[in-house]
């Protein structure tokens, strides 16, 4: 047998410093992951591709060493997948991994939905597949890294027709994220989880009577959505079953959570697709049917678009806001 050695580089990658097959590679470092783990590994439908499994259990074990994290479960999110597969079904690329009790899980999780400046910068992201991350200030873009879930918040967000006779409140809880290093940024861009339901529609419906009226008896009222196949503001959105037991499961007990890929492995992945080389070769992943439609993905700096999205609010101020409408015929 070959003696090889193996380092580890600030971004996480494994370097060969000896030749080796990488079938032989893969199969050593799936020996480092319990067996039951092991058959959940894979590029398929509810599956996890080992370079995300191998950063979120890095990620998990170590703050666990640190005494950060306590929870017996992890996170991870690979946004390389596709979200929207069409005909109302959506991709599962959301895992939550319990290994004290050897509980995989796979879920749907939106992504960032990024910006169309027209005339100046066009980062948006389709439903389906995301092309542009970014840790920037007002991208709306996802930022991949390591995080470690934080308080929840709830609040008020309206009323909703629940039936024919009956209105129901709507409470949004909303899971804070602590990043670190180019995710460090993730309270001050408001980065966190919640369900995917917003109210559509508001208007200011008269209810003296309820505890969230405002002086004059109003409460806003719209219609609610569920946009779990949509995109996000750069949070990570579930829909609302799975939302409530996830953040049921890290109340006051905070876990990791990391979203591949990071700002390292969107610049190498775009430098061998312009160099047309091959991903697996050159050690690297992406999911190859989002990697077909997006062509290359391209990583947004906070330096770089930062600038430009202040110049943009400059130039475009945004027209003051207009007085939500009173509700008519409700």
């Amino acid at each position: 047998m070959r003696l090889r050695s193996v380092l580890l580089n600030t971004f996480g990658l494994f370097i060969i410093a000896v030749s080796a097959s990488p079938r032989s590679f893969a199969t050593e470092r799936l020996s480092d992951i319990p067996a039951w783990l092991r058959a959940h590994v894979g590029e398929g439908e509810g599956q996890i591709a080992l370079p995300v499994l191998e950063r979120a259990r890095a990620l998990y074990l170590r703050k666990v060493s640190e005494g950060r994290v306590r929870n017996s479960c992890y996170f991870a999110m690979d946004a390389t997948r596709p979200n929207d597969l069409g005909a109302g079904r959506l991709g599962r690329r959301f895992y939550v991994i319990c290994e004290s009790n050897r509980s995989f899980r796979a879920i749907s999780a939106g992504h960032g939905s990024g910006r169309n400046l027209k005339g100046v910068a066009n980062f948006a992201n389709g439903r389906r597949c995301a092309k542009n991350f970014s840790n920037a200030m007002d991208s709306n873009l996802t930022a991949g890294g390591a995080y470690v879930t934080g308080e929840t918040k709830t609040s008020f967000k309206g009323y909703y027709r629940a039936s024919a006779r009956q209105d129901a409140v709507f409470m949004r809880t909303f899971l804070q994220f602590d990043g670190e290093g180019e995710t460090a940024n993730a309270r001050q861009r408001r980065i966190g989880g919640h369900p995917a339901v917003t109210l559509k529609g508001v208007c200011l419906l008269k209810y003296p009577r309820s505890p969230y009226a405002n002086r004059d008896g109003y409460v806003p009222f719209g219609k609610l959505v569920d946009y779990s196949g949509g995109r996000s503001d750069g949070c990570t959105s579930w829909s609302p079953s799975d939302a409530r037991q996830i953040i049921a499961m890290v109340g006051g007990d905070p876990t990791t959570l990391y979203i591949y890929p990071d700002a390292a492995d969107i610049r190498a992945v775009a430098r061998a697709v312009a160099g047309h080389q091959s991903l697996s070769r050159a050690g690297l992943y992406w999911n190859a049917s989002c990697l077909r439609e997006i062509h290359s993905p391209r990583f947004w700096s906070r330096e770089t678009l930062e600038p430009i999205l202040a110049r943009y609010k400059r130039d475009h101020p945004a027209p003051p806001p207009r007085p939500t409408p009173i509700c008519k015929g409700q």
